[in-house]
This record gives structure tokens, C-alpha cells and sequence, in this order.
């Protein structure tokens, strides 16, 4: 058989294989219904091993996990006297919610369309996709800003430019999500992350303390793995794909046109761009001094506990909503405070659709927190892991991708590795490997993963960005549609991983590779 023929054999291959995952994932229920039914799924399953006695320690208690049974009295009356706060304080519904209102006064006024033309004008069609991923990268340092901009706008960009805007969408999501640890820039994940490793290796070693940017030069080196994979899979096979599968027929504005801006257009836009500098510039001169309100009580601006970082959804909120008044007015656009307002509101139109999925996906989530299910699953993997005592580089790969699995039922990552931490971190430092290189390769694995996971709470947010162009636009479709990326991501970043310790290349600042350090 020529080359040739086996490249188009594997390619049919791989299109009939993500084409019946497709049709499979897209005779689900409505995600909506399918979060209703998991919830129903999580009581039944928590009564039925409730009585169960298990052997696995639970890390967080020192205890014996046990299964809580979601169908007695108390926890179905602590169910309902619950709900509507269970709802109203789901996270992810808030950080949409806040960050769209300023991010549809900018898109409705058109600050957004003017901004796309005149850098379409300026970048070359084949460097659009990198960087969307790239941008995706970089979003990371604003926690899950990513996810209400980032990728919205990954679809806008591609349909401005001729492309396909769910191909947008797919390389902003890979960058947003399956590239999570990947990020030439510190982010609030480094510290986070760096808060379970270190309590961890201190059940061997007291003396132990992990550096929060410990994977810091392995990350900022994965930004060009990632941002190279992305490319190439949305370029070469993703977009391909979707055109031959996925015609554009959703009720989306019509792209932008290529042609020259208006001068309203360009004067509106600048405008727009000095409010948006002198917004930066007061946020940097009011973050500047060692006592700003804004650090933590240690005078840092990057952990979680510093106000700054709790602030990233409303300063989105307010970088955008200032711009997109002052192009709205200076353009002509808005004409009286109303309608500023009726902006607002036409961008909440638009997220009904999730607030509904948002109810049911945050009461399936509590209640798989509560029942203990998904800890349990983490932990029996833990121990076969451990049972196995494989040689290091295969440890790593066992992680990486025991990792993975366990995403697709534990979305958070610092819930993840709340749980894993304090097992495979001794485990692991028993046998001479350190604490960094371990959470580098919990990371790995944690980000790979995230883009297929319907239970993750933004992927069906995600749906309804792909549903403005493509109405049949299901959760097998976005399924099969990040597939690729998932699978390349997983097993080239898994072997970077592996290279990149062999090479002997630093983790982070003050990181080493082995323990005791050598």
C-alpha cells in the first residue's frame, strides 16, 4: 500500500471514529437532563454503598472513607433547605454571569468588532490560530476568565476571518482548558497547587517546603508544546473536519467584514482604548505599594488569598463595561443610559440556556461531593497505582493518566489533588522522586483531560458558544470535536514530561527532580 493510501486509510479511520462518537455522545439527553439524571444516579449509588466498609484512607480526615447516603431523611431535607443556595452559590454561575454583562456592553456597542477587523487587517490568516491558543494560555493568570472571553471570542475571530468559528472555539478551549498548566506566565494556579504539595511532603519530611513556582520553567516551556499541538490539530484536522460535517447555520451576527474601518469606527475604538490604558494604569499604580488593600497579608498579589486575585471577574467586568460605554457613545451607538442597559440585557438573553444547565449541573456536582463518590474512585486508583511499584518514568506515566481518568469525575483541580496529594507525594518521595516533579505530572494529566469531560462546569457553556453557529451542536459533537486534542495533548506533553526530566532541564525555582534534593 503507497503512503498515500495509508494516509487517507488512517484519516478515514479517525474521521469514522470521532463521527461515532459524535452520533453516540449526541443521543444523550440535553445536558441539562443528563446532570438531572447523574443526580439521581449519585443518590441511588450513595445509598447502595453506604453500609459498604472500605480499607482506603481518606487523607483529608485520617479515617476510613465512607459513602454518605444521599436518600435518608436528613440529607434529602438538608437537600432541599439547601437548593436555592446550592444554586446561587455555584462559582461558575456568578463568574459568567458578572464578567458577560461588561463583556456584552463592549460586544453590543461593537467595540469587539472593530477591535477584530483592525488586527485581522494587520495578522496573517495562518498565525490566527496560534494565537488564540496562546491568548488561551496567558487567560490562565485571570483564574477562569478564559472561559467567558477567550473563547466566545476564538469564534468571533475565525468567522470574521472566512474560517470556520467552531474551529475558533476548539483552539481556544484547547488553550483555555486542556493547556491549563501550560502558561509563559505565573498564575494563581502555582500557589494553589503548591498549598497541597507541601503539607504533603511534610508527612515524610517536616523540614520539606515547596516553592510555589516550582514547575514554573516546565510550564512556560509547555506553552510552546501546547500552542504547537493546538495548531497543528486545528489546522490540519479539526477545521477540515467541521467543514465537511458542520455547515454554519446558527442564528450568530454576521461576521464583520474585512473592509476598512469607518473613521467613527477607529475614533470610537481609540477612545475606547485610552480608557481601557487608564483603567490598567490606576489598577497597576493602586497595586504598586507594599501595603496595597489588594495583596495578602504576606504583601503578595498571586496567591488566592489576595484580594486582587479574588477581584479578577469584576475588574474583567469593569475593563470592559468602561471601553465599551466610551465606543458605544463615541460611535453613536449608545445614545442614552438605557441603552447601555438594553445592551446588558440582550447579553443575558443569550446565557438562559446555561443558567438553566447551571441549576441542575450545580446540584449534581454538590451532591457528588457530598456522597463521597468520586473520592473514593480516586483513591482505589491511588492504591493500585501504588500496589504496582512500577519504575519511575513508568510511575509517571500511571499518574499522568490515572490522573486524567479520575478528572472526568472530580472536575476541580485543587479538589483533585486535595485528595491525591498526600498519597502519591510520599509515595513517590519513598522512592527518590521529589515533590515538584510529582505535581508536575499531576498537572499534566489534570489538563489534558479537561476539554472531554462534560462534567467539568464550563464545558456546557462551551456548547452553547458552539450552538451560535452550529444549532445541532451537541455534547458528542464538542466531545468528538476535542478528542484529538485531548488524546495528543495527554500522551506528547506526557513524553515532554519524561524528556524534559531526562534532559536534566530545571522544573522551577528551587525545584529538583530528586529526594533528597541532589
Amino acid at each position: 500500500m503507497s503512503s498515500s493510501a495509508e494516509s487517507s486509510s488512517k484519516s478515514g479511520f479517525i474521521n469514522r471514529a470521532l463521527a461515532g462518537i459524535e452520533t453516540v455522545g449526541n443521543k444523550l439527553p440535553d445536558p441539562a437532563m443528563l446532570f438531572l439524571i447523574s443526580l439521581f444516579a449519585v443518590w441511588i449509588l450513595s445509598a447502595l454503598f453506604a453500609p459498604v466498609s472500605f480499607t482506603e484512607i481518606d487523607p483529608r480526615s485520617g479515617e476510613a472513607i465512607q459513602i454518605n447516603n444521599l436518600l435518608s431523611g436528613a440529607a434529602l431535607a438538608s437537600f432541599l433547605s439547601k437548593m436555592v443556595g446550592t444554586f446561587t452559590g455555584f462559582a461558575p454561575l456568578g463568574v459568567v454571569l458578572v464578567a458577560m454583562l461588561g463583556v456584552g456592553v463592549a460586544d453590543q456597542a461593537g467595540f469587539f468588532n472593530t477591535a477584530i477587523k483592525l488586527m485581522l487587517n494587520v495578522t496573517p490568516k495562518v498565525f490566527l490560530t496560534p494565537m488564540v491558543v496562546l491568548v488561551g494560555l496567558l487567560s490562565h493568570s485571570a483564574i477562569d476568565a478564559g472561559y467567558v472571553l477567550v473563547i466566545p471570542l476564538g469564534g468571533i475571530i475565525f468567522y470574521a476571518a472566512g474560517r470556520h468559528p467552531v474551529a475558533g472555539i476548539a483552539a481556544a478551549f484547547a488553550g483555555v482548558s486542556g493547556g491549563f498548566s501550560a502558561n509563559p506566565l505565573p498564575s494563581a494556579l502555582d500557589p494553589l497547587l503548591q498549598g497541597f504539595t507541601q503539607p504533603a511532603a511534610q508527612i515524610i519530611d517536616p523540614a520539606v517546603l515547596v516553592n510555589p513556582l516550582g514547575n514554573y520553567f516546565f510550564t512556560a516551556v509547555s506553552s510552546v508544546l501546547i500552542i504547537s499541538l493546538g495548531w497543528l490539530l486545528t489546522d490540519r484536522l479539526v477545521e477540515p473536519r467541521l467543514h465537511r460535517i458542520a455547515p454554519v447555520d446558527g442564528d450568530a451576527e454576521k461576521a464583520p467584514e474585512m473592509s476598512t474601518t469607518e473613521p467613527r469606527e477607529r475614533k470610537a475604538f481609540f477612545a475606547a482604548m485610552i480608557v481601557m490604558a487608564i483603567g490598567f494604569a490606576v489598577l497597576v499604580l493602586v497595586l504598586m505599594p507594599a501595603d496595597s488593600p489588594f495583596r495578602d497579608a504576606e504583601g503578595s498579589l498571586n496567591s488566592f488569598r489576595a484580594p486582587i486575585m479574588q477581584s479578577i471577574v469584576p475588574l474583567i467586568f469593569l475593563l470592559f463595561l468602561l471601553p465599551g460605554v466610551t465606543y458605544g457613545y463615541v460611535a453613536g451607538v449608545f445614545k442614552k443610559s438605557k441603552d447601555m442597559v438594553d445592551a446588558m440585557t440582550q447579553s443575558m438573553n443569550g446565557m438562559s440556556y446555561y443558567i438553566v444547565m447551571a441549576f441542575f449541573c450545580a446540584l449534581f456536582v454538590d451532591a457528588f461531593n457530598q456522597s463521597n463518590i468520586g473520592a473514593l474512585l480516586a483513591l482505589k486508583g491511588a492504591t493500585v497505582l501504588k500496589a504496582l511499584a512500577l519504575p519511575g518514568p513508568v510511575t509517571m506515566f500511571g499518574i499522568i493518566f490515572l490522573t486524567a481518568f479520575v478528572n472526568l469525575f472530580v472536575g476541580s483541580a485543587s479538589a483533585k489533588w486535595a485528595l491525591l496529594a498526600p498519597i502519591f507525594v510520599p509515595m513517590l518521595m519513598q522512592v527518590g522522586i521529589s515533590p515538584e516533579l510529582t505535581q508536575a505530572a499531576y498537572r499534566v494529566g489534570d489538563s489534558s483531560s479537561n476539554i472531554v469531560t462534560p462534567l467539568m462546569p464550563y464545558f456546557p457553556l462551551v456548547v452553547v458558544y458552539c450552538q451560535r453557529y452550529v444549532k445541532k451542536t451537541g455534547i458528542g459533537t464538542l466531545t468528538s470535536i476535542m478528542l484529538p486534542y485531548c488524546i495528543t495533548f495527554l500522551v506528547c506533553w506526557t513524553l515532554f514530561l519524561i524528556l524534559y526530566w531526562t534532559l536534566g532541564i530545571p522544573l522551577g525555582l528551587g525545584a529538583s527532580y530528586s529526594y533528597p534534593a541532589g
